[in-house]
């Protein structure tokens, strides 16, 4: 991991990006964007055909945006802004370059647009308890595992009441939520690999595709198949 003194924008122009930070992992698919506060150690994974675009900002517009990593929804608006602040007018020599008023007037307006943007869920905390991280090893290597919480205790020296209060304390969710956060992260890399919604569904632990399917559009705010869709779209133009 890295940590650097200014915080940054990551952009999922396509494909899907995951963000590590000492305090959890975000998730972050095409049209979204992941701010990384300065001093937090990170690194950045990609998955399947990504664009990742990387835009930093300088203290006067990070302290406008949440002291902590975020994940938010692009608008088309953010999307161009986005778009135009890291492409080559910013460092191809041959390209008509702009001048430096008017990257930070784009980079200004970029924040106010971040600033009315709807917040995503799709952060997912990152356990410090020993018994928590048990549970969390296993699951990330097996999220079909549908074990309850009790069993999942049995298998890693823990209660189930006190593995389900240390979620609640330690991470601010219920096991399940916390659980359906990283089967959502598991399946979005997934379909970054192309493969079919029911193949999704099942490696992910859901029993069937329309339970899936539910807590996919809970969560990222679109089914699997206009997410693909609005991907490839996107990746055509």
């Amino acid at each position: 991991m890295q940590s650097h003194p200014r915080g940054h924008l990551v952009y999922a122009a396509g494909g899907v990006l995951s963000v590590h930070t000492e305090s959890g992992t975000s998730i972050v698919p095409a049209n979204r964007v992941a701010w990384t506060p300065a001093g937090f150690t990170h690194y950045h994974r990609a998955h399947g055909h990504t664009d990742m675009r990387i835009l930093f900002l300088p203290a006067s517009l990070a302290r406008l945006v949440p002291s902590r990593p975020a994940v938010f929804l692009v608008s088309d608006l953010a999307r161009e802004m986005l778009l135009a602040l890291t492409g080559p007018r910013n460092y191809d020599p041959t390209a008509d370059r702009y001048d430096r008023a008017a990257h930070a007037r784009l980079r200004r307006a970029l924040v106010d647009e971040l600033r009315e943007a709807h917040e995503q869920p799709l952060q997912l905390p990152e356990p410090r308890d020993d018994r928590l991280q048990a549970v969390a090893r296993i699951l990330y290597e097996q999220p079909a595992d549908n074990s309850s919480l009790a069993e999942l205790g049995r298998r890693t020296g823990a209660g189930a009441r006190t593995l389900s209060r240390l979620f609640h304390d330690e991470l601010g969710m219920t096991f399940y939520e916390w659980r359906t956060q990283l089967r959502i992260h598991h399946a979005l890399v997934l379909l970054a690999d192309d493969h079919d919604t029911t193949h999704v569904a099942h490696a992910c632990g859901w029993s069937n595709p329309s339970s899936f399917i539910a807590a996919f559009n809970h969560i990222i705010g679109t089914t699997p198949g206009r997410y693909r869709s609005d991907e490839q779209r996107r990746s055509a133009h």
